[in-house]
Parts: C-alpha cells; sequence; structure tokens
C-alpha cells in the first residue's frame, strides 16, 4: 500500500494518533505519563506548536495541535519519538519498537469540528471504560479546559475563546458539551478521518486544504497496482 503524504498547514489544527507498536503498552507508570508531557511541553515550545487538547492512554496517544509552519508537528512527534524512546528503553532495559511506524495525523476544519474533536478525544477514558467521566482521569486535557486547572501545556483555541466572555463561562460551557448527546455523526467523521489521515471537515474545507497544498487529496489506493491490459 502506498504511504499517503501527510498533510500540514501552518495555522490549522490537526488531530494526531500514535499507537504502541501492535497495541502494546507504551506508559508503565506515572512517572512515564509525566515525562512524555514534558517532552510534548519541550518539543512544542521548540518548534511552534500550540496544543489544544490530549490524552495519554496506557498503549497510544491523541493530539490537538496547530503548528506555526509547515513541518512544525513532524518535528514534535520525531522529538518527542526520540527522547521518549530513549527514556523507555533505559528505564525499562528494552530495546525494538516501542511505536507504530508512522504517526496518523488529520487536518480539522476548526468552525465545524474543533470542540467536537476536542471532546472526542478527551471522552477516550470513559469510552475504555477506565473511568465514568472525563474528569477523573489525570492524563488529559479535560480538567484544564472545563475546570480551569492549570497545564502549561494548553493553548486554548480562538474557536474554544468563543464559547465565553471570559474564561469562566468558556469552561462552563465547555463542560456542558460533554453532558450533551454525543453527535454520533461527527464522532463517525473525526474517527474515520484520522484512521485515513484526510481532513476532518466537509467538501468545501478538503476543497480549501487542496487549494493550500497545491495538489488534490484522496484514499491511498489498497493492495497491489492494477496490471495495465
Amino acid at each position: 500500500m502506498p504511504r499517503k503524504t501527510r498533510m500540514y498547514v501552518p495555522d490549522v489544527p490537526c488531530h494526531i494518533i500514535q499507537r504502541g507498536n501492535n497495541r502494546h503498552a507504551t506508559f508503565f507508570a506515572e512517572q512515564d505519563y509525566l515525562f512524555y508531557l514534558e517532552c510534548l511541553f519541550d518539543a512544542a515550545q521548540k518548534y511552534h506548536v500550540k496544543i489544544h487538547a490530549y490524552v495519554l492512554m496506557t498503549n497510544h496517544v491523541h493530539l490537538l495541535m496547530s503548528p506555526a509552519e509547515i513541518d512544525s508537528i513532524s518535528l514534535v512527534m520525531q522529538s518527542i519519538g526520540r527522547r521518549y524512546v530513549q527514556y523507555v528503553n533505559k528505564e525499562y532495559k528494552r530495546t525494538g519498537t516501542l511505536w507504530e511506524g508512522r504517526h496518523k495525523a488529520s487536518l480539522i476544519d476548526a468552525e465545524h469540528y474543533l470542540l467536537a474533536c476536542s471532546r472526542y478525544i478527551e471522552m477516550n477514558p470513559v469510552k475504555a471504560n477506565m473511568v465514568s467521566h472525563p474528569s477523573l482521569y489525570k492524563w488529559s486535557s479535560y480538567l484544564c479546559n472545563a475546570e480551569g486547572e492549570a497545564n502549561k501545556l494548553i493553548s486554548p483555541h480562538e474557536t474554544y475563546c468563543r464559547l465565553g466572555l471570559n474564561r469562566f463561562d468558556r469552561q462552563q460551557s465547555y463542560a456542558l458539551l460533554f453532558k450533551n448527546d454525543v453527535d454520533t455523526n461527527k464522532n463517525r467523521t473525526i474517527r474515520n478521518a484520522v484512521q485515513f489521515s484526510m481532513p476532518t471537515g466537509d467538501n468545501l474545507f478538503k476543497a480549501q486544504i487542496e487549494q493550500q497544498l497545491n495538489r488534490r487529496i484522496g484514499y491511498a489506493n489498497r493492495g497491489r497496482p492494477r496490471v495495465e491490459k
């Protein structure tokens, strides 16, 4: 199967998923989560990426972030990969691959999908039956976005800022997103788009991305190439 070229556009938020190799665990103790977040913060600062939401699960991570430059996200993920894998291998006296070969990335239509994507990310521990509410899971951005807990990693996106006139109003409005019924269509769109590293948005958004990238986007062809007859 041909590899899809990743799509990044400056200032357009992107949903990233990176999974453990063969879905194996990538975090084993509290200190591992803390070190990963330290790596993420350092890389985001160095390569000018704003982080809007995240969750660290036992065997994968979700990140929602906006790059200042076209290669910012790739540099962040490479930096985390080097530092965190070296740390895990040394800490647990292991060798070999920790992560799947490539992370998945989906550009997000901020106007229509950013808040839904943030909710999708922070609801992961609930969907996995690890906790009954996202506020009970400490390794995500929910406590910052919904309850105002200090978190140096998080930079609120403009779409989030429009939820209220002040920080308290924005937090309350954001928390309400988790009390309303889930938009299953939006969740399906978010899930499918990141699975295939496609933009999350309508046809107009995809056309805008094509124009900015100056190329067509589409699903990679599966299977062996056709034999011309």
